[in-house]
């Protein structure tokens, strides 16, 4: 996970808690995710032991067959005989299916108490995972380069920065085979839901829990807030993300040496147009 995920500190969260539409993993009502890792906190970015114990939520839409399934197929036919490359690997949401696929598949992830459940699923101590910052580790393996690196569910904006956001599109261009091909699935960001003067979006309010996004347009930056009130004690917690244009994307890809290839509104290759809220873009390395 990556995707905004949630803080290591405050109440234990789940993979529909930790965030709106930003990284790592998604509320919801909203769409977006990101995988395991994040900048900021402690060892394990944001993605600590108390979130790693309750991530996987078999209630939110990201764990339902609907949502890994087209995701895998996807990825699956991109890797054809090739090895798959996973950036914030997290609990395996998305590599154990496809490995289960036939397609070998290793991992890049910062948080190890993320990497343990992987580790301890059917099939998980069969995906090789490297620890470390997605944005510059290289995976430790010795097999050659990978046919498809992929960075799904927002996880691309827990890289706080424009700069760490490149040094990840140059990271990946240097472990894709000629041919190979980078994959990022992530939100549209959702300026347009911004009245005039205001930089706070609400995407959650209840009687014990309120949520919301703080944008700064100028830097790009962005946070998910959480205030929850539990037995009469409250808490507060915020992620940090930086927005990403798909034109941006586009041309991070051509400062490492890749160019756009395709882009669809989802994994089941919807049209992608003006109305969509999210997209999933394939960029190339060139094979000379």
């Amino acid at each position: 996970m990556h995707r905004g995920r949630a803080p290591q500190y405050g109440p234990p969260v789940t993979a529909s808690d930790t965030g709106s539409d930003q990284g790592r993993a998604a509320d919801d009502d909203d769409e977006g995710e990101g995988e395991g890792e994040g900048e900021g906190e402690g060892e394990d970015g944001y993605f600590g032991e108390a979130v790693a114990a309750r991530y996987d939520d078999p209630s939110s839409h990201m764990f339902t067959p609907a949502a890994i399934e087209p995701a895998a197929d996807f990825l699956a036919e991109l890797a054809g005989d090739g090895r798959a490359l996973e950036l914030a690997i997290g609990t395996g949401r998305i590599a154990l299916p496809l490995s289960r696929r036939g397609v070998e598949v290793h991992g890049i992830d910062m948080s190890r108490a993320m990497v343990a459940r992987l580790r301890a699923k059917q099939g998980g101590d069969a995906i090789g995972v490297t620890i470390g910052d997605f944005s510059a580790t290289r995976a430790e393996t010795t097999d050659g380069d990978f046919s498809v690196t992929y960075l799904v569910y927002n996880t691309i904006m827990n890289l706080t920065s424009q700069e760490a956001q490149v040094a990840c599109f140059r990271n990946v261009a240097a472990q894709l085979a000629p041919g190979g091909t980078f994959v990022i699935e992530v939100s549209v960001p959702r300026l347009r839901s911004l009245p005039p003067g205001q930089n706070v979006v609400p995407f959650h309010t209840s009687p014990t829990r309120w949520a919301f996004d703080v944008y700064d347009v100028a830097t790009q930056a962005t946070s998910s807030n959480y205030v929850e009130v539990v037995d009469g004690r409250g808490s507060y917690r915020s992620i940090p993300f930086r927005y990403v244009w798909p034109s941006e994307l586009d041309l991070m890809a051509q400062l490492a040496g890749m160019r756009l290839r395709e882009r669809w509104d989802g994994w089941t290759r919807e049209p992608f147009t003006s109305e969509s809220t999210k997209h999933v873009s394939v960029w190339e390395k060139p094979t000379a």
